[in-house]
């Protein structure tokens, strides 16, 4: 049985879904409200602010992406199978939750100074499982070039909210291939 998501994450996702279409300012307190069922002002029993909405938002986010990308990467039997396990752990995601790589994407500059460091710090910690991972898979790359290569990767990933035109399964099949593919050292020209 699918568990149901709980007030709390309805709040989020709402929030998630309308801050991806409108913009973190083009969003009331209301919208949300409006969005999830309850009135504006009822959103103060769960979170004390918008921005705090906002925070938690982004913060979770990252540590999510940071958790599972390690869980795979510690579970993987080799580097290239931590390689392609990372890889679909971020294609799943971004195919999967496309309003929340808007809104990160948009949104960082609005987060309160504090949480916009925690998430700096999550996303930091996450690019390096990636370039620790690259490093042991494409021994050639050294630390610059695998950084770099990260976060190509990330940008044709989180493109989905933009490109994907396909079905999602099809859409997950091209993204590992292409990601894949501009890691790997035959394609990749020095």
């Amino acid at each position: 049985m699918v568990e149901k998501p709980s007030r709390r994450d309805q709040i989020l996702n709402a929030a998630a879904e309308l801050f991806a279409r409108h913009g973190f300012h083009g969003v009331g307190i209301d919208d949300i409200g409006a969005a999830v069922g309850i009135s504006g002002p009822a959103l103060y029993r769960h979170f004390r602010s918008k921005d705090a909405m906002l925070g938690e938002m982004l913060t979770s986010i990252s540590e999510r992406l940071l958790d599972g990308g390690q869980a795979r990467v510690d579970a993987a039997s080799n580097a290239d199978e931590a390689l392609w396990d990372l890889i679909g752990w971020h294609v799943d995601f971004a195919l999967d939750d496309p309003a929340l790589i808007t809104v990160q994407m948009r949104n960082l500059a609005n987060l309160t100074d504090p949480d916009r460091r925690r998430v700096r710090a999550l996303q930091r910690r996450y690019v390096e499982v990636w370039v620790e991972t690259i490093r042991r898979t494409v021994p050639d790359f050294d630390e610059p070039t695998a950084r770099a290569a990260a976060h190509a990767v990330f940008g044709l990933i989180n493109s989905t909210p933009h490109s994907a035109h396909l079905d999602r399964d099809q859409m997950a099949s091209l993204l590992s291939r292409m990601a894949l593919a501009s890691l790997t050292p035959a394609v990749v020209r020095s």
